[in-house]
């Protein structure tokens, strides 16, 4: 059992985790092409939970994770629907939709993360997850992961995350890429999430 030092320690590391994959999301979120920043910001919920779970020493479920994933954003997604419509409209509905889908994808992940933060902190796993019970606690994380993913979008954006947006973009245009290739029939399932799960691994 750890200490209350050892708690705040491994809380901040969880934290530090979180906010990385804001960051990430809120970049995938401004891409043009709603399938491929759906695609990009559920990889990297997938892969955040994966580190939470080394974190607190959790056997990492990847199907029960994405499971989990789904039943807590739904009706997020469901709201957001017209404005991923809006990422279709050239030009102007690719930018306001871009905007729009980049909020939500930030504070879904943040809330996502918060969820998995407690749940594991309190000694929790996958075989006793229960996400109905989380509901409304992801509801409360997601108004607040808001304010805080357009935190996260301003310092994204700043002269000072200059090299980390950079290297973000990289690897966004390399999942969107690696999206099309699977569309066009380049690559089957199997090889696709192969290179995905390489380029996640280099969220920083």
């Amino acid at each position: 059992m750890m200490n209350t030092q050892e708690e705040q320690a491994v809380a901040k590391q969880a934290d530090n985790i979180i906010r990385n994959s804001v960051m990430f999301s809120v970049g995938a979120g401004l891409i043009p092409v709603p399938v491929a920043d759906m695609m990009a910001v559920t990889a990297v919920q997938i892969e955040m939970i994966r580190r939470l779970c080394k974190l607190y020493q959790v056997d990492f479920k990847e199907t029960e994770g994405k499971a989990a994933v789904l039943a807590l954003t739904t009706s997020g997604v469901a709201k957001l629907g017209g404005r991923m419509l809006a990422k279709m409209i050239p030009f102007v509905g690719s930018v306001i939709g871009g905007v729009a889908v980049s909020a939500f994808s930030g504070a879904a992940t943040y809330a996502v993360g918060e969820v998995f933060k407690r749940h594991f902190s309190n000694g929790g796993t996958f075989l006793n997850f229960d996400w109905a019970s989380f509901k409304n606690y992801y509801n409360e994380k997601f108004e607040k992961g808001k304010a805080y993913s357009e935190q996260i979008k301003e310092e994204y954006s700043s002269q000072q995350s200059s090299e980390y947006r950079e290297s973000t973009n990289e690897m966004l245009e390399a999942l969107q890429k690696l999206h099309n290739m699977k569309a066009s029939g380049a690559i089957n399932e199997a090889d696709y999430e192969i290179l995905k799960a390489d380029i996640m691994k280099k969220i920083v």
